[in-house]
């Protein structure tokens, strides 16, 4: 089936004539015929592109390396100002939202609580609201799914741009629902308007919804890497590879020290749910472990609607400590502009992931101990929720 975009509704409203628009928007935020969201404003009658604005990576997401800041510019074939939201600020200034009478934004997320674009909509939310802009948010697909809840909510203290409000891991929810969400429970106080989908039901993934693939970042290639990234993203809190470097990050993890069939063996005694581990011999080429190889696995999923990628994520950790606890380590800060706390922690939300890894916890107690954070969150996303 094909869902209608909320950019698609919002354009062919002709609501926006008379305006001066901002858009907040990357390489992804193109409609079922790929035409940018951006172009698609620019040539609608009476509407006037008046600035953009671009999450991390750039508007052009042509900076592959995560936690690269990417300059200002000017777009010189629609002649607008290009604001980084990823630079010396994460959120538009008085001076970047002078003049606009609406900020429209229009991003692809992929459904797991650190994704920092939500943190980019959720900063214009507190910045529009203080200048008195409103805000139009175009909804688009969970590509992973509006069903499924996993994983540990965030605790106060260890908010940052990975992680701003209390939310599990792999939250279920649209961007245009966590908008809602944020602006309304987390107070945020905007003028705010969500775009729906036609369309689109929960249980769908990205290639059943009809929508077209178009990298969110440049280290999510794939479906399948988006599948899997709400767990294997937890290495980036580790010194050991999520496969940054190569062709199919987070898909592939190890580690210099990793005998990939011992490992795998391991990885097969949990019996998790709908995958299958393939051991590998892989040799980045940048970020961590660059030039060396590392023994490990590929992760295989097999059914998606039954897979667990945060406890999925969870056992690999556990796996790759046990491989050789003398060579694991936890990466250590600075990590997204926070300085003090533990990266593992921020991406966790909670030292107790970590501490649970020490002490020698396995994956599925682990995974039992987020019982209450996962039925909370239910209750809590339901009045927000648009879509059967």
């Amino acid at each position: 089936m094909a869902v209608t975009l909320g950019s698609t509704r919002l354009v062919s409203s002709g609501r926006l004539a008379g305006q001066r628009v901002g858009v907040v928007a990357n390489p992804a935020s193109v409609d079922q015929q790929l035409v940018h969201v951006v172009d698609r404003l620019r040539a609608a009658p009476g509407v006037t592109l008046a600035a953009i604005f671009g999450p991390q990576h750039g508007f052009r997401s042509d900076l592959q390396d995560n936690m690269i800041e990417s300059p200002h510019g000017h777009d010189c074939l629609r002649r607008v100002p290009v604001y980084s939201l990823y630079s010396e600020t994460r959120e538009p200034t008085a001076e970047m939202l002078a003049g606009l009478d609406v900020l429209v934004i229009d991003l692809q997320d992929i459904g797991a609580r650190i994704y920092t674009y939500v943190y980019t909509m959720a900063n214009c939310l507190r910045a529009c609201a203080r200048h008195g802009v409103p805000v139009i948010v175009c909804d688009r697909p969970n590509p992973i799914g509006g069903v499924e809840v996993e994983g540990e909510a965030l605790v106060h203290g260890f908010e940052s741009f990975v992680g701003q409000f209390p939310i599990p891991m792999r939250h279920g929810m649209t961007i245009g629902e966590l908008a809602q969400l944020f602006n309304e429970h987390f107070a945020l106080g905007a003028e705010l308007e969500v775009v729906p989908m036609e369309g689109w039901r929960r249980d769908l993934f990205a290639d059943e919804a009809g929508a077209p693939w178009v990298m969110p970042s440049p280290n999510i290639p794939t479906l399948d890497s988006a599948v899997v990234y709400p767990g294997t993203v937890l290495l980036e809190g580790t010194l050991s590879s999520e496969g940054r470097g190569t062709t199919r990050p987070f898909e592939l993890v190890g580690a210099p020290w990793v005998a990939g069939d011992a490992f795998v063996a391991r990885l097969a005694a949990h019996d998790l749910p709908g995958v299958v581990f393939r051991p590998v011999v892989f040799e980045p080429t940048f970020q961590k472990h660059a030039r060396t190889t590392c023994g490990g696995c590929q992760i295989h999923v097999t059914d998606r609607r039954s897979f667990r990628p945060v406890v999925t994520g969870v056992a690999v950790i556990e796996e790759l400590r046990r491989a050789d606890p003398s060579a694991f380590a936890w990466r250590p800060p600075p990590y997204e502009y926070e300085h003090r706390l533990q990266p593992i922690d921020i991406l966790a939300g909670s030292p107790r992931l970590r501490e649970a890894i020490d002490g020698g916890a396995s994956a599925a107690s682990i995974a039992a101990s987020w019982h209450d954070d996962e039925a909370g969150f239910r209750a809590l996303r339901a009045p927000f929720l648009l879509y059967d």
